[in-house]
Protein backbone atom coordinates (compact mmCIF):
# COMPACT_ATOMS: atom_id res chain seq x y z
CA UNK A 1 0.00 0.00 0.00
CA UNK A 2 1.25 3.34 -1.31
CA UNK A 3 0.78 6.14 1.83
CA UNK A 4 0.43 9.63 0.74
CA UNK A 5 0.70 12.58 3.68
CA UNK A 6 1.26 15.49 1.19
CA UNK A 7 -1.43 17.48 -0.42
CA UNK A 8 -0.20 19.84 -3.01
CA UNK A 9 -3.20 22.74 -3.61
CA UNK A 10 -4.45 22.48 -7.33
CA UNK A 11 -0.61 21.12 -8.09
CA UNK A 12 0.86 24.19 -7.71
CA UNK A 13 4.37 25.08 -8.96
CA UNK A 14 4.22 21.42 -10.66
CA UNK A 15 4.44 21.18 -14.24
CA UNK A 16 0.61 20.45 -16.42
CA UNK A 17 2.55 17.43 -18.13
CA UNK A 18 2.68 16.19 -14.43
CA UNK A 19 -0.57 17.21 -13.54
CA UNK A 20 -2.22 15.46 -16.93
CA UNK A 21 -0.16 11.92 -16.28
CA UNK A 22 -0.71 11.49 -12.93
CA UNK A 23 -2.23 8.58 -11.90
CA UNK A 24 -5.93 9.94 -10.48
CA UNK A 25 -8.04 9.33 -7.19
CA UNK A 26 -11.33 9.63 -7.80
CA UNK A 27 -13.03 10.89 -4.46
CA UNK A 28 -16.80 11.89 -3.01
CA UNK A 29 -17.06 14.65 -1.05
CA UNK A 30 -17.40 12.65 2.16
CA UNK A 31 -14.02 10.88 1.40
CA UNK A 32 -12.40 14.24 0.51
CA UNK A 33 -13.54 16.13 3.74
CA UNK A 34 -11.80 13.33 6.02
CA UNK A 35 -7.61 13.35 6.91
CA UNK A 36 -7.57 9.30 6.93
CA UNK A 37 -8.84 7.25 4.43
CA UNK A 38 -8.15 4.11 2.35
CA UNK A 39 -9.23 4.13 -1.53
CA UNK A 40 -7.66 3.06 -4.85
CA UNK A 41 -6.24 5.26 -7.54
CA UNK A 42 -6.80 4.65 -11.12
CA UNK A 43 -4.00 1.94 -11.85
CA UNK A 44 -5.68 -0.11 -9.17
CA UNK A 45 -3.27 0.23 -5.96
CA UNK A 46 -3.98 0.50 -2.66
CA UNK A 47 -3.65 3.99 -1.56
CA UNK A 48 -3.82 5.10 2.58
CA UNK A 49 -3.90 8.51 3.38
CA UNK A 50 -3.16 10.40 6.06
CA UNK A 51 -3.22 13.90 6.03
CA UNK A 52 -3.19 16.95 8.60
CA UNK A 53 -6.76 17.20 10.63
CA UNK A 54 -8.89 19.58 8.92
CA UNK A 55 -7.24 19.05 5.64
CA UNK A 56 -9.70 19.31 2.94
CA UNK A 57 -9.45 17.87 -0.30
CA UNK A 58 -10.76 19.75 -3.99
CA UNK A 59 -10.58 18.10 -7.28
CA UNK A 60 -6.94 19.10 -9.01
CA UNK A 61 -5.18 18.84 -5.89
CA UNK A 62 -2.21 16.39 -6.34
CA UNK A 63 -1.39 14.25 -3.47
CA UNK A 64 2.77 12.83 -3.18
CA UNK A 65 3.15 9.53 -1.79
CA UNK A 66 6.36 8.58 0.54
CA UNK A 67 7.71 7.06 -2.29
CA UNK A 68 7.35 10.76 -4.07
CA UNK A 69 4.77 9.26 -6.28
CA UNK A 70 2.04 11.84 -7.48
CA UNK A 71 -1.48 11.46 -7.52
CA UNK A 72 -4.33 14.01 -8.89
CA UNK A 73 -7.64 13.99 -6.95
CA UNK A 74 -10.59 14.18 -9.07
CA UNK A 75 -13.85 15.47 -7.82
CA UNK A 76 -16.07 12.39 -8.29
CA UNK A 77 -19.52 12.86 -9.50
CA UNK A 78 -22.20 11.78 -6.64
CA UNK A 79 -26.15 12.59 -6.22
CA UNK A 80 -26.86 16.15 -5.44
CA UNK A 81 -29.85 18.54 -5.54
CA UNK A 82 -29.55 21.40 -8.10
CA UNK A 83 -31.51 24.06 -6.76
CA UNK A 84 -32.17 27.15 -9.64
CA UNK A 85 -34.78 30.48 -9.55
CA UNK A 86 -38.11 29.82 -11.64
CA UNK A 87 -37.29 32.62 -14.63
CA UNK A 88 -41.02 33.21 -15.19
CA UNK A 89 -41.83 34.10 -11.59
CA UNK A 90 -38.56 35.02 -9.64
CA UNK A 91 -35.28 36.53 -9.89
CA UNK A 92 -31.64 35.73 -8.71
CA UNK A 93 -31.73 37.22 -5.79
CA UNK A 94 -33.83 33.96 -4.62
CA UNK A 95 -30.95 31.74 -4.80
CA UNK A 96 -29.17 34.54 -2.67
CA UNK A 97 -31.84 34.01 -0.64
CA UNK A 98 -32.06 30.28 -0.26
CA UNK A 99 -28.35 30.33 0.30
CA UNK A 100 -28.77 32.57 3.28
CA UNK A 101 -31.19 30.32 4.67
CA UNK A 102 -28.92 26.78 4.13
CA UNK A 103 -26.26 28.64 5.16
CA UNK A 104 -27.89 29.40 8.66
CA UNK A 105 -28.44 25.54 8.88
CA UNK A 106 -24.77 24.81 8.00
CA UNK A 107 -25.68 22.99 5.03
CA UNK A 108 -22.71 22.38 3.09
CA UNK A 109 -23.04 24.09 -0.21
CA UNK A 110 -21.70 24.66 -3.56
CA UNK A 111 -22.30 28.54 -4.74
CA UNK A 112 -22.47 29.36 -8.39
CA UNK A 113 -23.73 32.15 -10.07
CA UNK A 114 -26.89 30.53 -11.91
CA UNK A 115 -27.65 27.90 -9.02
CA UNK A 116 -26.63 26.00 -5.86
CA UNK A 117 -25.73 22.34 -5.00
CA UNK A 118 -26.24 20.83 -1.83
CA UNK A 119 -26.22 17.26 -0.77
CA UNK A 120 -30.15 15.36 -1.32
CA UNK A 121 -32.38 16.35 1.91
CA UNK A 122 -35.93 15.87 1.17
CA UNK A 123 -36.56 18.64 3.96
CA UNK A 124 -34.58 21.08 2.60
CA UNK A 125 -35.63 20.50 -1.09
CA UNK A 126 -39.27 20.92 0.20
CA UNK A 127 -38.20 24.04 2.12
CA UNK A 128 -36.50 25.57 -1.24
CA UNK A 129 -39.62 24.82 -3.22
CA UNK A 130 -41.85 26.78 -0.72
CA UNK A 131 -39.50 29.51 -1.95
CA UNK A 132 -40.85 28.89 -5.33
CA UNK A 133 -37.55 27.95 -6.03
CA UNK A 134 -36.43 25.13 -8.93
CA UNK A 135 -35.19 21.89 -7.17
CA UNK A 136 -33.56 18.95 -9.24
CA UNK A 137 -31.76 15.61 -9.25
CA UNK A 138 -28.50 15.60 -10.59
CA UNK A 139 -25.08 13.46 -10.65
CA UNK A 140 -22.13 16.06 -10.36
CA UNK A 141 -19.09 16.49 -8.46
CA UNK A 142 -19.46 18.33 -5.44
CA UNK A 143 -17.12 20.96 -4.07
CA UNK A 144 -19.23 23.25 -1.28
CA UNK A 145 -17.60 26.72 0.28
CA UNK A 146 -15.15 25.64 2.87
CA UNK A 147 -16.80 28.08 5.41
CA UNK A 148 -15.64 31.56 7.24
CA UNK A 149 -12.49 29.71 8.71
CA UNK A 150 -12.00 27.03 6.64
CA UNK A 151 -9.12 26.55 3.34
CA UNK A 152 -8.76 30.11 1.63
CA UNK A 153 -10.96 32.11 5.04
CA UNK A 154 -8.74 34.84 4.43
CA UNK A 155 -9.49 35.20 0.90
CA UNK A 156 -5.97 36.98 0.34
CA UNK A 157 -6.87 39.10 3.28
CA UNK A 158 -3.88 39.83 5.55
CA UNK A 159 -3.66 41.47 8.76
CA UNK A 160 0.28 41.01 8.58
CA UNK A 161 1.83 41.60 12.07
CA UNK A 162 2.17 37.84 13.14
CA UNK A 163 -1.22 37.96 14.88
CA UNK A 164 -2.61 34.32 16.43
CA UNK A 165 -4.97 33.56 18.42
CA UNK A 166 -8.63 32.86 16.67
CA UNK A 167 -9.27 29.65 14.00
CA UNK A 168 -8.29 32.08 11.39
CA UNK A 169 -5.23 32.48 12.67
CA UNK A 170 -5.34 35.69 13.97
CA UNK A 171 -7.25 37.73 16.83
CA UNK A 172 -8.69 41.20 17.02
CA UNK A 173 -7.70 42.32 20.36
CA UNK A 174 -10.19 45.65 21.41
CA UNK A 175 -8.76 48.94 20.48
CA UNK A 176 -6.50 47.58 18.02
CA UNK A 177 -6.36 48.65 14.68
CA UNK A 178 -5.93 46.69 11.26
CA UNK A 179 -6.65 49.37 8.81
CA UNK A 180 -10.21 48.08 7.24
Amino acid sequence: MLHASKRIAQGAGLAPVLLQRAPTLTLDWDLRQKSRFDCEDSEGRRIGVFLPRGTLLRGDDMLVTLDGTLLRVVAASQPLLRITHCVEHGSPFDLLRAAYHLGNRHVPIELKPDHLKIEPDHVLADMLRQMHLIVAEACEAFEPEAGAYGEHATMGHDHGGGHHGSAAGHSHEPGHDYGH
